[in-house]
């Protein structure tokens, strides 16, 4: 079984038709593990908030997602338990804790975090979390 942290710029193209939602499609097929923090629930929300606000989605469309996201057999983490080791990354690659949660997880499971967030990959790619983080797109077919 294939196991990938996933972060919110991955599952929100699993319900928001975006640039590379065929490629995030293919966790969701297949024997895969997808590792999340309970962070993703906030950053979903705030996705949906902001769609919501600039009317590109319905109130009602945006319950459907939640009702969706939430049934997924995703395997949640709390953030508490991580909060030191993200911490640490954070410092170490000048990213945001919230990211750094995403990809401590990732490093402390043996897994890739998948990320759809283009700015994010590119600071990460050379690091040395490189082996960690992989492009939506560069998913195994």
């Amino acid at each position: 079984m294939s196991k990938y942290v996933v972060d919110a710029s991955v599952a929100i193209k699993w319900y928001v038709p975006e640039i590379h939602s065929v490629d995030a499609d293919r966790l969701l097929s297949g024997d895969t593990e997808l590792l999340v923090p309970d962070l993703l629930w906030s950053e979903i929300g705030n996705i949906l908030w902001k769609r919501i606000l600039r009317a590109d989605m319905t109130a009602e469309k945006s319950r459907t997602i939640i009702a969706a996201i939430t049934s997924l057999p995703l395997r949640v983490m709390p953030a508490a338990d991580l909060m030191e080791g993200a911490l640490s990354v954070a410092v170490t690659t000048k990213r945001s804790f919230y990211d750094s949660l995403y990809l401590y997880l990732a490093v402390s499971t043996d897994c890739q975090m998948v990320t759809a967030d283009l700015k994010l990959f590119t600071a990460l790619k050379n690091s040395p979390f490189a082996q960690h983080i992989l492009w939506v797109e560069d998913m195994p077919k």
